[in-house]
Formats: structure tokens, C-alpha cells, sequence
């Protein structure tokens, strides 16, 4: 049987240390992992390390393989070519950023990428390291059109948005004629930029193998998330459209649960990712994916794909979300008309037949296996949250791909919570994802929701049935205060569930009602949470009491 594990949820932004510079790097992590293996945490849950784009977003990535440089730790003795007094001046630009509340994207990416640029010429004045050179012909499947893409972000103020690039620079060939010409009359000065970006990725691909390294080396096992979508503004789109369906955008269903966002309601979640030409794909042997699995596996032991409903059907937009607020106003017979007749529907067919649901799940079957295959000895765990339909979870347990379980959200036919003993073994059981509120404030909202005289009925009515299941889960009266008992009974029975992997978050660890993001959303407050500094004690101390649960209920991580 696998392993029965116990995770905690951690992005990569939010630890602090001592010395690091405004956000999260690998030195917290590996700092974080001793504390996982000192307190019998058996893995430690990131969020995809990708490079991001403008949005600062780990889900819309400008590459799939390409990492994220500002989780690099800037001691000197990790970035060749750095000093000692380049940190002091780094710190002194930083200011209120190095100990803000929420990670500064702005100021932290400046003052990186200074510090980059400085070790990067001591570097190619020195001796140079055969490590790089060689890292530069291994990973040159991808490396080499990513940093072409970087270097014509350059030339265009730093946009990632390719279709609002100059003319000339919009196609692949324009592109690389556009580089060929600037590099006939500086050939030097593009040459140093390559290898910069290259070089870049290397210190990234080094520091986070150390990280896995350290990892093994403690028992921890790291686990990341690939996002069902790529970024339309990626290297990879931009150089392999043939394999992405640019005119239509993926997302999902409208609901009615958000009720901040009138277009989600309505129309749904257009995230503006292109779809798939899966069938091209397919008939390649699925290399891309491959590719982009393969690199996500040097680092992580488990990987999480996120909405993998999308392996199997993904409801599709006609438009970019830039259009989102034209579409809100208007009927479906309206929006036909600037769309050319084409509305939001599932690609490439709904479930609304046998004969559609068996082709659908075929699908998936294909494009699932070749992940698992892939993935290699690295475990695959699947996030089925959404509309789900009845056959992706008997699909992916078939595979042994473990599903998400949301206490609150699970029910019998009878209305009563799935108790923690008849979960599947092959799940993932938690109470939240980064995408909700932590257990304090899931507690604390339901309740105000119930009492407060001018909720919507409907919201209220859902909240009573929340809390009444979560009650109901972890044996607790639904009137019970929020507080050390109820968090220990709630977690005690998240752990001493049936399913393989059962995680919680840093904030709910820490009694935080802070959010890591809210969907619909885009601003400072999401990707942005640093547990304060002093709370690393109480979050070790919380571990701890945990211990006996861990133990109890055979997840405890072996010394």
C-alpha cells in the first residue's frame, strides 16, 4: 500500500528568514523542510515554481519549464559572482518591503534582478563554471526559445503580450528575424542577454535540485501543481501555436456561489488560457507534455494537477478575458452577434449523452496515462473540484490517481457528511485549498453568515449546510466556538481519514484568516501572504501538538 501521509501547505512566497530579501526563497524552504522532518509532516506542499508573468500569478506562467528567478536565495555563497556589500545596498533599496506583511513584487523583482546582473558580469569576468555550460546543452529543448522570448520581452518594455508586440515581432519567423537582424549589428550585446536568461535558470534548475536534495535527504517529500493551461503569453505558445486553439480560451462553468463577481455568475471563468490541439498532440506522442512533466519531477516527488477536469472536457470562452466586461451586459443572442454566432461551451463536447460521457472519459484516459507514465515514480494527484462529472472519480481512482476530498463538500444520498474512516484510501483529504479560506475563517464566515438578518437566504442556507457537515465530520457541535479543542478535533479527523494524503494550510496551522488568493480577483492580495516572522514558533509549537494525532493515525513521517 502507499504511504499515509500528512502535508502542509506552503507557498513558495510566504516563509521568512533571517536575511532573505522581501520574499520567500529556497533557503526558507529547506529551513521549512527540517521542520516537517523534525515534526513528522510527511510532505511539503508548494504551488507551481514557474516564471510568472505581469500578474505575478504561479498559475499564468510565461514558460512551463522556465522557474521563477525570485525564489533564488541571494547569500552570496549561492549566486556566483555575488558580494556581501551588494546585499547591504539590495536591503537599504528595499526598505519596508523586506518586512511588509505581503511580498512587494515590484520592488522585490527590481532589486533581484540588480543583484543578478551585477554577479552575472563578475561571472563571465571570472573562469566561468562547465556546470552551466553543460546545463545550457542538456536543457537546450527548451532553454533556447525561452530566452529568445525573454530577451524580446526586452525589446518591448518587459510585456509578455506577444499580439501587442511591434509588427514585425508578432510571428515566429518575424521574431527571429527581427533577432537576427539586431544581433548582425551587436552580436555581443544579444549574445550577452541569451546567456544571461540562460545563466538565470541555471542558478534556479541548481538551487531547487539542492532543495529536492535536501528533501530526500530528510525523508520530506515535496509536492507541486501543474496547471491544466499554459499562459497564452508563454514562450511556449508563442513558439509552438500550432499545438494551442488560440481563438477560444479555457475556464469554467458559471456559479452562482460567487457572488462578488456578476460575470462568473453569468458567463463563468474565462482564465484566458488557450485549449489544446489535443489530437496533434496525441499523434506527436505528446512530447510538450512530456517535456513540461518530466522538468516539473526534478524537483518534486508528488505533483498536483490542477483542474484535472480539463484532461477530460474544459468549458471554453470565444473571447480573451480582456473582453469580460463587454460580454457582462449582454443576452446570449447578443454576444452571438460580436462572436459570429459562437458562445461559451464545453470542449470538445459536453456531457450531455452516454455516447458524449464515454468519449470524454476515453480522453482522458489517454492523456492521463501518458502523465502517470511520464511521471515516472513521482506520484500523480488529481484536483476534481468543480462540476464534476459522475465518472472522473471512479476514472481516476482506477488509475490510482488520488482525488481532492473537501469535508463540507462530500454528502451521502441521505445528506449526511462521508465520516472520515469511509473516504477513499486513494484521496487527498483537506479542508482548503489556496484558493480558500482557512479553517478559522470557514468556521467564523458561516457563522456570521447565518446570523447576519440581511444575508442572501440562499448563502445562508449554504453556509448552514457547510457547517453542519464539518460538524458533523470532526464530531463537534456546529455551536462551538473557535478555538484550540475545535482545531485539534477538526484536524484529528482530517488525519485519522482513510484517504492516502491529508494537508492543511500554513494558516490554518497558524489560526490565520488570511487568503493566498481569491479567484475572480487580480490585485496585491492574492500570491502575496508572508507568515509573519514570530509566528514560526507558534507554527512549530502546533506541529508538535499534532504529533501524537500523526502518530495515532499512522502518518507519523519515520525518523
Amino acid at each position: 500500500m502507499p504511504e499515509r501521509l500528512a502535508g502542509l501547505l506552503l507557498p513558495a512566497f510566504t516563509p521568512r528568514r533571517e536575511g532573505d530579501l522581501g520574499i520567500g526563497d529556497t533557503r526558507a524552504m529547506r529551513h521549512w523542510i527540517d521542520i516537517c522532518a523534525k515534526s513528522g509532516i510527511g510532505f511539503l506542499q508548494l504551488l507551481p515554481l514557474n516564471e510568472t508573468g505581469g500578474d505575478d500569478s504561479p498559475y499564468n506562467a510565461i514558460s512551463s519549464v522556465a522557474l521563477e528567478p525570485l525564489y533564488l536565495s541571494f547569500e552570496p555563497k549561492d549566486i556566483p559572482g555575488l558580494e556581501a556589500e551588494d546585499l547591504e545596498v539590495a536591503r537599504v533599496e528595499l526598505g519596508d518591503a523586506l518586512t511588509a506583511s505581503r511580498v512587494n513584487y515590484a520592488a522585490v523583482r527590481k532589486v533581484k534582478r540588480s543583484l543578478l546582473e551585477k554577479a552575472w558580469l563578475r561571472f563571465q569576468a571570472g573562469k566561468g563554471d562547465i556546470a552551466f555550460y553543460r546545463f545550457r546543452r542538456e536543457e537546450s529543448a527548451w532553454l533556447g526559445n525561452y530566452c529568445i522570448y525573454r530577451w524580446l520581452m526586452d525589446q518591448s518594455g518587459g510585456s509578455e503580450a506577444w499580439d501587442w508586440w511591434p509588427e514585425d515581432r508578432k510571428t515566429v519567423a518575424g521574431a527571429l528575424a527581427y533577432l537576427a537582424g539586431e544581433r548582425s549589428k551587436n552580436p555581443a550585446a544579444v549574445d550577452d542577454r541569451l546567456e544571461f536568461y540562460a545563466w538565470v535558470q541555471w542558478l534556479c534548475f541548481r538551487q531547487w535540485r539542492a532543495v529536492r536534495q535536501h528533501a530526500d535527504n530528510k525523508g520530506v517529500k515535496l509536492m507541486g501543481d501543474i496547471p491544466i493551461g499554459v499562459s497564452r503569453y508563454s514562450a511556449d505558445v508563442f513558439f509552438q501555436r500550432e499545438d494551442f486553439d488560440l481563438e477560444w480560451c479555457g475556464g469554467a462553468p458559471p456559479e452562482l456561489i460567487f457572488k462578488h463577481d456578476l460575470f462568473i455568475q453569468k458567463w463563468g471563468q474565462n482564465w484566458g488560457i488557450p485549449l489544446y490541439r489535443w489530437e496533434r498532440m496525441q499523434a506527436a506522442g505528446f512530447p510538450w507534455w512530456r517535456q513540461r512533466i518530466a522538468k516539473l519531477t526534478d524537483i518534486f516527488h508528488i505533483f498536483r494537477i490542477d483542474h484535472v477536469l480539463g484532461f477530460y472536457r474544459i468549458y471554453s470562452f470565444p473571447w480573451q478575458p480582456q473582453r469580460n466586461a463587454e460580454f457582462l451586459p449582454l443576452s446570449e443572442k447578443e454576444a452571438a452577434k460580436l462572436t459570429g454566432g459562437l458562445l461559451p461551451e464545453w470542449a470538445p463536447r459536453p456531457d450531455d449523452t452516454p455516447e458524449n460521457k464515454a468519449a470524454n472519459r476515453a480522453d482522458g484516459d489517454i492523456r492521463l496515462r501518458m502523465a502517470i507514465e511520464a511521471a515516472g515514480s513521482s506520484a500523480v494527484v488529481g484536483e476534481d473540484l468543480g462540476s464534476v462529472p459522475d465518472y472522473v472519480r471512479p476514472h481516476l481512482a482506477s488509475l490510482d490517481v488520488a482525488g481532492f476530498r473537501i469535508p463540507h463538500w462530500d454528502s451521502d444520498e441521505k445528506g449526511h457528511v462521508i465520516p472520515p474512516e469511509a473516504l477513499p484510501e486513494c484521496s487527498f483529504a483537506t479542508y482548503s485549498t489556496h484558493d480558500h479560506d482557512s479553517i478559522p475563517a470557514l468556521w467564523a464566515s458561516f457563522h456570521q453568515l447565518i446570523a447576519d438578518p440581511d444575508a442572501d437566504p440562499d448563502e445562508q442556507e449554504r453556509a448552514e449546510e457547510y457547517l453542519r457537515l464539518m460538524a458533523e465530520f470532526a464530531d463537534v457541535k456546529e455551536s462551538a466556538p473557535y478555538g484550540p479543542a475545535l482545531k485539534e478535533s477538526l484536524l484529528s479527523a482530517l488525519l485519522s481519514s482513510r484517504s492516502r494524503y491529508a494537508a492543511f494550510m500554513i494558516t490554518d496551522l497558524c489560526d490565520l484568516t488570511d487568503r493566498l488568493n481569491s479567484p475572480g480577483t487580480v490585485g496585491p492580495h492574492n500570491w502575496s501572504f508572508r507568515l509573519p516572522i514570530e509566528l514560526e514558533a507558534k507554527a512549530v509549537l502546533e506541529l508538535g501538538k499534532l504529533r501524537p494525532i500523526l502518530e495515532k493515525s499512522g502518518r507519523l513521517l519515520a525518523p
